[in-house]
């Protein structure tokens, strides 16, 4: 049986997803604008969209795309109430151009990745606002929301997987969620009080290791399995 997959892991630097599908024996890259964390060598640093593509995966997930501009609490910053009326306010030092610019690339690159012409596509990407999912091809279905602690992660984050090809994710080692407002509830939610800083952004995208070692089970195994059926 043919168990190896070919796996391209699409907008990511720290290696996390790269390393869970690897430790499944699976031919796998990472590939973003930004070196690897790990300094791995299975890291290309390139433009997703610039033809890596092509390249004959079987299968692609996309872990961190530009998606600020795209997800329900950027709106705000994009238009006011309606479809593109000016905004209210803009972030301190910021264009309305410059977020148009940013929106317009969160839109190329999703839209770029879902089409790859490849059999099994994974984007992670939040849950989009009216203006993006208007401009995203008509067979994009509803993400799948899925939360850390599903997969022995003591953390809260809602993480949305589009899905083409692929099933959805299923909880390995749910944990129980503690008591509302108390100090193991606040630890879960580091990742949304996480304090301003020059790293925040990077940080709060990191990939959770007990859900990308799921994904590597679950969707390369499936993949695989499916590949000789």
């Amino acid at each position: 049986m043919a168990d190896t997959l070919r796996v391209l892991i699409a907008c990511e630097t720290s290696g996390i997803a790269r390393r869970a599908f690897a430790a499944l024996g699976h031919d796998v890259w990472s590939c973003d604008l930004e070196p690897a964390e790990d300094g791995s060598n299975r890291h290309i640093r390139c433009d997703v969209r610039g033809g890596i593509l092509e390249w004959g995966w079987d299968l692609l997930a996309v872990m961190h795309p530009p998606c600020t501009r795209l997800c329900r609490s950027g709106r705000q910053w994009m238009s006011g109430p309606g479809i593109w009326t000016p905004p209210k306010r803009l972030p301190k030092g910021r264009t309305l151009a410059d977020l148009r610019a940013e929106f317009e690339t969160g839109v190329d690159v999703f839209t770029t990745c879902w089409r790859a012409p490849i059999a099994r596509v994974a984007i992670e990407n939040p849950e989009m606002n009216d203006l993006a999912r208007a401009r995203m091809p008509d067979d994009l279905p509803a993400p799948q929301i899925v939360q850390p602690f599903w997969f022995g992660e003591p953390a809260y984050k809602k993480t949305g997987w589009y899905l083409r090809g692929l099933p959805p994710l299923a909880a390995t080692d749910r944990l129980p969620e503690p008591e509302r407002g108390s100090e193991e509830w606040k630890r879960w939610n580091a990742v949304h009080r996480m304090p301003p800083g020059p790293d925040r952004a990077r940080l709060r995208s990191r990939s959770f290791p007990g859900m990308m070692a799921a994904a590597a089970e679950q969707w390369g195994g499936w993949a695989a399995e499916e590949a000789v059926a």
